[in-house]
C-alpha cells in the first residue's frame, strides 16, 4: 500500500473523478491534461497512447503531479506528486477497457484509433496533500 495516499481519499479512485495530470515539456514548462486514473494499492495508473505529448514528456522526465477533484464535492480534492516508475504496453488494452467501463459505462474503449498503441504509466506517489 502507498503510504503517501491516505485511506480517507482512496475512494476518489473508485469514482468517475478525472485527474489533471501535469507533465514537464522539453523547455521546462508544465503541460496539463485531464486523464482517467486508477490505483492498484501502490501506484496511480494512467493509460494513454504512444506518441502523444504526455507520453513523450513522461518518457523524457518521469516527474508528475496530479489533482483529483471529488465529483460529488468540488471542495474535496487530492493532489499527488511523484514519478513514473514503470512504462509498459503490457495489459494496456485491457486496462483502457476497464477505464471505459468506469468512466463511460462502456464495455470497450470507443475512441481507439487504427494503429494506436496503448501504454500504462505507473506513478509512485511521493507526496500528497488534500482538502475536504
Amino acid at each position: 500500500m502507498s503510504e503517501a495516499i491516505p485511506e480517507k481519499y482512496r475512494d476518489l479512485f473508485n469514482k468517475r473523478a478525472f485527474a489533471s495530470l501535469a507533465t514537464i515539456m522539453p523547455d521546462g514548462r508544465p503541460q496539463v491534461t485531464p486523464v482517467w486514473c486508477d490505483f492498484d494499492g501502490s501506484h496511480v495508473i494512467i493509460n494513454s497512447a504512444k506518441g502523444r505529448q504526455k507520453d513523450r514528456n513522461l518518457r523524457r522526465d518521469p516527474r508528475v503531479a496530479l489533482a483529483i477533484i471529488d465529483p460529488d464535492n468540488p471542495y474535496r480534492y487530492l493532489e499527488i506528486r511523484g514519478r513514473v516508475v514503470e512504462i509498459t504496453e503490457e495489459g494496456a488494452l485491457q486496462h483502457i477497457d476497464k477505464m471505459a467501463k468506469k468512466y463511460l459505462d462502456a464495455d470497450k474503449y470507443p475512441y481507439g484509433q487504427p494503429g494506436e498503441v496503448r501504454v500504462l504509466y505507473k506513478i509512485q506517489p511521493e507526496h500528497a496533500s488534500m482538502m475536504g
